[in-house]
């Protein structure tokens, strides 16, 4: 019970940090009914430092609580999107900044805006919608990438991993 208290409790500040990040901080509206933020980075950090399910459901619930504050109809795309974002990452690395944490930006980066697109896709009832989505959030993907790119480094330098018991 109380190896299970720590990631819990870690899943839970990283979800309520993922909804500020995505509902409110550098919130940049889209045309297309989404929205630009630097949540993922954020999705991406908790996928480094904790184990899947903590992190998914971190995940899930943050950005499905960030939608539900201010563009409702994406909640449950959101739900499995984001949660399926944290698969492309290893939190039993020894670093945040490696390899595959590095690879795994360029393909959640990727896979976020199509899947994204293809949710608009079917709630507009058209392939047209793909396009503008797409591009959209492939430019929330390059800025929450490169903000994750930047914090990796330096939590590694100030060893996060170890101090969390990660």
């Amino acid at each position: 019970m109380k190896e299970n208290l720590r990631p819990l409790m870690t899943a839970s500040l990283f979800a309520a940090a993922i909804t500020i990040m995505t509902a409110y901080m550098l919130h940049i509206p889209l045309p297309t009914g989404g929205y630009i933020h630097l949540g993922d980075a954020l999705i991406y950090l908790a996928a480094c430092l904790l184990p899947v399910p903590y992190a998914a459901a971190a995940a899930a619930i943050g950005a499905g609580l960030a939608d539900l504050l201010t563009a409702p109809m994406w909640v449950l795309p959101t739900l499995v999107i984001k949660a399926l974002l944290v698969l492309f990452f290893t939190s039993k690395s020894e670093r945040i900044f490696c390899l595959r944490n590095c690879a795994a930006v360029v393909m959640a980066g990727l896979f976020s805006p199509a899947a994204y697109a293809m949710a608009g896709c079917a709630m507009a009832g058209t392939m047209t919608a793909f396009l503008p989505q797409f591009l959209g959030t492939l430019v929330q993907g390059i800025g929450s990438g490169a903000l994750f790119l930047v914090i990796a480094p330096a939590l590694d330098g100030v060893k996060l991993r170890e101090r969390m018991g990660a």
